[in-house]
């Protein structure tokens, strides 16, 4: 079973940037990934999914434009470079990986899961 590993966390003020990292213990090309963040009393939400190739991508309409992801499959790691960050955007943040073809946006279409990293925007 394939082990995540999120990284790349922590507190920024508003308008700021910050890149998380997500490293494959093993079997990362050729699965499709997403991130996943899930804020204090709400639910997991949608952020962004990559196809295993890097063709396709698509991004929740909260982030879209200010949010960016990749992948590096010869680092078995996936990225999402945050940008213009908001209070809204603060939350624990998970990628995963799903063993299902096609772009998938919800979260029990995703098998695999890392432990999360905090996201924290001061404003």
């Amino acid at each position: 079973q394939v082990q995540l590993v999120e990284s790349g966390g922590g507190l920024v003020q508003a308008g700021g940037s910050l890149r998380l990292s997500c490293a494959a213990s093993r079997a990362f090309s050729g699965y499709n990934m997403g991130w996943f963040r899930q804020a204090p009393g709400k639910e997991r939400e949608f952020v962004a999914a990559i196809k295993w190739n890097g063709a396709s991508i698509t991004y929740a309409d909260s982030v879209k434009g200010r949010f960016a992801v990749s992948r590096d499959d010869a680092k078995k790691t996936l990225y999402l470079q945050m940008n213009d960050l908001r209070p809204e955007d603060t939350a624990v943040y998970y990628c995963a990986r799903s063993r299902l073809a096609g772009l998938r946006t919800k979260d029990s279409e995703y098998a695999d899961w890392g432990q999360g990293t905090q996201v924290t925007v001061s404003s």
